[in-house]
């Protein structure tokens, strides 16, 4: 009864606020920049390492299988390898439970990693918040998380959305003011910790400081991660060409439970959504693992159960940005196609160091010999989205190609997150949020209307952007 009320209620409000503001393209003129990008000193109290003999550090969560009643708790110890045990429970201090993981570690040049675990923690109820503890001794830390509701299509369920986040004091607004949000899960869309702008043993130190910067939220809520470029870390004059070493080895993903042959590439289901997280670095195009596991992977979508149909990658679809322009192409070729015919909901991207949101549009009537040569409107799109605002030591991308592309709705070139707030079967609320001089700022928000049921149940409102103060 209440999700029919809020159709009712809401279809209304969405039709008058798309007839109002349609094709009403918006370029922000706001180009405030809070403070210079460059990363936080190593001594700021935001790095600062537990106390205690072998404490654990950089604790971290993700999902750790593909319906949201396990996680995967990852943390790390310097002084000795230690426990890699993780004792829990549905009480504080009552930990009434125990699981067992794995340890690893790895050298970077002449960086010596400290003793990474690995844990998973499975068969838990679903919408409980549980209690844990890893390490030993006096030295043992306790935090807690909530897992999701049970997968269904008219559960609610809030996300947060960033990208590009790095470890500047712009990041750490960013951070501050997702974690007020009251989302529930960060999407992450690539481009963690920026160590790869450092050298030899000072990269792996960097992936420390950001493990311990953003343990006071990663550490109670999972955060989804995907991969970008900062996390390739080719760098030959040091004799690693492994790419994604450090990655790997720190932000587990649950790749298998997808079917998946790689960690890069996965898809997990939470509360309504069925999020598929794809590799703009790994090879996807025809015949490819990833492209063949992605053809799978949609044709298991199950939108009568999980709705909602959210995709993460690295690298825009689409970008209007003169950084990063065009460098999504490929993968458009091969995959928008699939994107349209399977009714995905939203594409969230990064690597663009602004923020930029498309209206509902597609270009795959061109090709090579005939075809239209310009994106055209197309109500069986997604919405793309870039968020690689996070707030990195590389600065803001403020130069938009001029004039403004009909199939760009909205962009700004400043630091922050967004949220997407799933109502029911058909409507999301979305928001993008701005650092304005260290205060969270809503400047863009719209509903999102569900392209698989409120197509079948005959809504047929499109999003709108809110109309914002230009400055």
């Amino acid at each position: 009864m209440k999700s029919l009320l809020f159709q009712f209620i809401l279809v209304p409000f969405v039709i008058l606020n798309f007839v109002n503001n349609v094709n009403a393209s918006i370029t922000s003129r706001f180009v405030r920049e809070e403070w210079p990008s460059v990363d936080i000193p190593l001594d700021h109290e935001v790095f600062a390492v537990p106390k205690g003999y072998n404490a654990p550090q950089q604790v971290h969560i993700t999902q750790g299988n593909y319906d949201g009643n396990a996680v995967i708790i990852s943390w790390v110890t310097f002084d000795e390898p230690g426990s890699s045990k993780v004792q829990y429970g549905k009480s504080d201090k009552n930990y009434e439970f125990s699981a067992e993981g794995k340890m690893t570690n790895y050298t970077f040049y002449k960086y010596n990693s400290g003793y990474i675990h690995h844990v998973l923690v499975d068969g838990l109820e679903y919408d409980t918040k549980y209690y844990y503890k890893t390490g030993d001794g006096d030295s043992a830390r306790e935090f807690w998380f909530q897992t999701p509701p049970m997968i269904g299509p008219d559960v609610p369920y809030k996300f947060g959305i960033i990208g590009d986040l790095g470890q500047t004091y712009n990041s750490l607004s960013t951070l501050e003011h997702y974690m007020e949000s009251g989302a529930q899960s960060v999407l992450f869309v690539g481009d963690l910790s920026y160590a790869d702008r450092y050298k030899y043993n000072d990269v792996g130190i960097r992936w420390d400081s950001w493990g311990r910067f953003v343990e006071k939220s990663t550490a109670y809520q999972p955060w989804i991660w995907s991969a970008g470029n900062h996390e390739i870390e080719y760098m030959p004059y040091m004799n690693e060409v492994t790419p994604f070493k450090s990655y790997l080895h720190r932000y587990p993903t649950p790749y298998l439970a997808s079917k998946s042959s790689s960690p890069m590439w996965y898809a997990i289901r939470r509360a309504s959504a069925h999020i598929i997280v794809l590799s703009s670095y790994s090879p996807f195009v025809k015949y490819t693992p990833q492209w063949k596991w992605l053809e799978e992977e949609l044709n298991r979508v199950d939108r009568k159960k999980t709705p909602w149909l959210i995709v993460l990658v690295h690298v825009p679809i689409y970008n209007s940005n003169e950084a990063h322009f065009m460098e999504g192409e490929s993968m458009r070729a091969v995959f928008e196609e699939w994107f349209i015919h399977h009714k995905v909901d939203v594409i969230f991207a990064g690597h663009v160091h602004a923020y930029e949101r498309s209206y509902r549009i597609s270009n795959i009537r061109y090709n090579v010999s005939s075809g239209e040569r310009f994106p055209v409107p197309d109500e069986s799109a997604p919405v793309y989205i870039t968020v690689g605002d996070g707030g990195n030591q590389e600065g803001l991308a403020g130069k938009f190609r001029d004039p403004q592309p009909d199939y760009s709705a909205f962009r700004e070139a400043s630091y922050g997150h967004s949220t997407l707030e799933i109502m029911n079967r058909t409507h999301a609320v979305y928001h993008w949020n701005r650092n304005d001089d260290g205060k969270k700022v809503a400047i863009d928000s719209f509903v999102l209307n569900n392209q698989y049921w409120c197509v079948n149940i005959g809504i047929r409102a499109e999003y709108f952007s809110k109309k914002v103060r230009i400055i």
